[in-house]
């Protein structure tokens, strides 16, 4: 139950606050919504507010947005369709904008609840390099083979360089050199040490826009890793694996869950503005044609390249979910 529960929570924000990016710009830029919708399915209960329907349905599963125009041709001056080209742009942007938006907060909220390693000793392992080497908790590490640190992240980054390492300390005001070899441990260099956790709202903001981004970057190693054939089906996950990962998440505590929801929120960004037609990067890219060329693509061509792009990416979300997401379960 906490599974599904903590499944229709992230999908549900993450679908929704997507649809809202393109509700709130298009009311901005006086496109006309037709309806906006809390999650899918048959309507439970809907509420006319000037020439918008607000309907809350059945599953609870994402949303909707329809726009006037947005799918087919209207003859209202407000559709879609009749919009300015910039306007148009920035509707379709709107969505991964919100998923950006979305992951940084999540990231934030994360952060600060679990805390971001501090520079500062917090626990000595029994028989590990830093423990033969005299380091004790309390100890501030300053330094790693010379270069300066100041966090957690940024202390194991150097460890992980050198087997060789000096580090230096401030222990109750004194400056120490520690020098120590690492210790090999599933392919990582270790010394053995644990950090205090800094619950810092500046440290927190600065976190989350490094966890955002190597999310966005970690897309396109995926591409780098295709067309060098490294790429293996393992890697990614479908429906299936993404609700696994969800529901283990949520089993410890609701910051590991917020830390999911980040990464999930900004894949879903980066992805939605892949140049593929039926995403909203297809749409992007048809609106960049038509203002380089100065006339609208054909709608029966553009129909046909999202129908295209749909059969494209139910077929890839089959092949993951068959060879990926139930061969690990299996």
């Amino acid at each position: 139950m906490t599974t599904i529960l903590s499944s229709v929570f992230v999908f549900l924000l993450v679908i929704l606050l997507h649809e809202f990016g393109h509700f709130f710009v298009a009311k901005k830029v006086g496109i006309q919504v037709n309806e906006f919708a809390i999650g899918m399915g048959p309507k439970i209960y809907s509420k006319e507010k000037g020439e918008t329907t607000y309907s809350l349905r059945a599953l609870p599963i994402g949303g909707f947005c329809a726009m006037e125009g947005e799918e087919e041709e209207s003859d209202n001056p407000r559709s879609f369709d009749r919009a300015p080209l910039k306007s148009r742009c920035a509707v379709v942007v709107a969505g991964a904008a919100m998923n950006f938006l979305l992951a940084l907060v999540a990231f934030f909220l994360a952060s600060l609840l679990m805390g971001t390693p501090s520079n500062v000793v917090g626990e000595v392992m029994d028989q590990y390099p830093a423990q033969v080497a005299g380091i004790e908790v309390g100890d501030e590490i300053i330094a790693v083979n010379g270069v300066k640190v100041a966090t957690g992240e940024e202390i194991i980054k150097e460890i992980s360089k050198a087997k060789d390492v000096q580090l230096s300390l401030n222990r109750d005001g004194q400056t120490l050199t520690k020098d120590l070899k690492t210790k090999t441990q599933e392919g990582r260099q270790l010394i053995g040490i644990q950090f205090d956790l800094n619950h810092s709202l500046v440290q927190s903001v600065k976190e989350s826009f490094q966890l955002t981004g190597k999310v966005m970057a970690s897309i396109f190693t995926v591409f780098h890793l295709i067309f060098t054939g490294q790429f293996q089906t393992k890697m990614l996950a479908g429906p299936i694996g993404v609700i696994q990962v969800i529901g283990e998440s949520s089993s410890l505590g609701f910051a590991p869950l917020l830390y999911i929801l980040g990464m999930i929120s900004a894949n879903l960004g980066v992805v939605n503005l892949l140049p593929i037609p039926a995403l909203d990067g297809g749409k992007l890219l048809f609106l960049l044609l038509e203002g380089i060329r100065g006339k609208k693509m054909d709608p029966d061509k553009e129909a046909y390249f999202t129908m295209a792009g749909m059969a494209l990416l139910f077929g890839l979300m089959i092949y993951i979910t068959v060879f990926s997401d139930l061969k690990r379960i299996f």
